[in-house]
């Protein structure tokens, strides 16, 4: 029997394990993948953070990294093993867990490799789960090249001819710019244009500075500024998107409404034959295998900042859950410690054990 486990082993699940191992706490991470970093290196080839490295610190061990300098994923990657390194946290890799269920305050957590029975539960899986695609896309021909942008690692995927970039998110216009740079066919956008855009620098100093100067990371998703930021429309950062969609072989055609085969109803013009299609259209979340969970009208589970209304369960680098750092790298670390406090005066701590059946990386 466990103390606590932890499922997912990425900047939230490190970082809760960090906060639990000061603390003296037994615990073990569960992790689908099969290497430490993998969700970051799954993402395309060519992504960087639009945050500087001297804000990428997870507690205890800096990111290896000059300040002021957008380290690529491999980096982040690197910076996630050797920080399970560094502080030798048990961890259980190639085990996705399909089912948990809370008997007897016991969570029987069912996976890939079997069961595991735990006391406590931190459920560190992020923010995206299912990449979305609209239904229609089911209709296009399968002559016709489709990525979800979660799989969409570099234009070398993409058959010769036009494209299409549907999405005007970060990961939209980043992956639009990389596909019209690679070919001089046309590659349509399907999106809203007037988008507000901030530089990655201002006045000599990183966007990121000001955020932290200014105190707009540490805004309370309670506050009314909070919820105004919510309901509001997030900027694109760092990406030059009037220089992009200006491109000789760049088309806006609005948004993209339904499909028929080889053709797309976009709101501005039906386009035809297109060989190629990304979809950067986002997730959704996806919590139901946690069974008699309580979930918010957006599918995420009701919490108040991190613990849940399932005595024993908590969550940890979901969007806003607390501020809008929550789910950030160098801002997740704030939930872990307010997450490990309340544990702290909340659950005994066991006498260690040896953890036989992990995998430490």
């Amino acid at each position: 029997m466990l103390n606590f486990v932890i499922i997912g082993a990425a900047q939230a699940g490190l970082s809760i394990a960090y906060e639990l191992k000061q603390r003296g706490y037994t615990f073990l991470i569960l992790d689908k993948e099969k290497e430490i970093g993998a969700s970051w290196l799954n993402r395309w080839d060519s992504l960087k953070l639009f945050t500087p490295a001297e804000f990428n610190n997870l507690k205890g061990f800096e990111f290896p990294a000059p300040n002021g300098s957008y380290p690529n994923k491999y980096e982040v990657a690197d910076y996630f093993k050797k920080y399970v390194k560094h502080f030798n946290f048990p961890i259980q890799l190639n085990t996705l867990v399909t089912e948990v269920k809370k008997e007897k305050d016991i969570f029987e957590i069912s996976h890939s490799q079997g069961k595991t029975m735990a006391r406590n539960l931190i459920v560190a899986t992020g923010p995206f789960h299912i990449p979305y695609t609209p239904r229609f896309a089911e209709k296009i021909s399968d002559e016709v090249v489709q990525l979800h942008s979660n799989y969409y690692e570099n234009p070398d995927q993409l058959q010769d001819g036009k494209s299409l970039v549907v999405g005007d998110g970060d990961s939209g216009f980043q992956i639009l710019n990389e596909i019209s740079k690679s070919t001089t066919k046309t590659v349509y956008f399907s999106g809203n244009t007037s988008v507000q855009t901030l530089p990655q620098e201002f006045l000599g100093k990183t966007l990121w500075w000001w955020f932290t100067k200014t105190g707009f990371l540490s805004i309370s998703k309670e506050s009314w500024l909070g919820q105004k930021i919510i309901n509001s429309r997030q900027p694109i950062i760092g990406t030059d998107v009037k220089e992009i969609i200006s491109r000789e072989n760049v088309e806006c055609v609005g948004f993209t409404q339904n499909a028929d085969d080889n053709l797309i109803e976009a709101e501005k013009k039906d386009i035809k034959n297109v060989k190629n299609i990304i979809w950067a259209t986002g997730y959704r979340p996806n919590f139901e295998w946690i069974k008699g969970l309580e979930l918010d009208k957006n599918a995420y589970p009701k919490h108040e900042r991190g613990v849940s209304h399932m005595k024993g369960l908590y969550f940890i680098g979901l969007p806003w859950l607390h501020t809008r750092a929550s789910a950030t790298l160098g801002g997740v670390k704030e939930d872990a410690e307010y997450i490990a406090n309340h544990i702290e005066n909340h659950v005994k701590k066991e006498v260690p054990q040896e953890f036989s059946e992990a995998e430490v990386s």
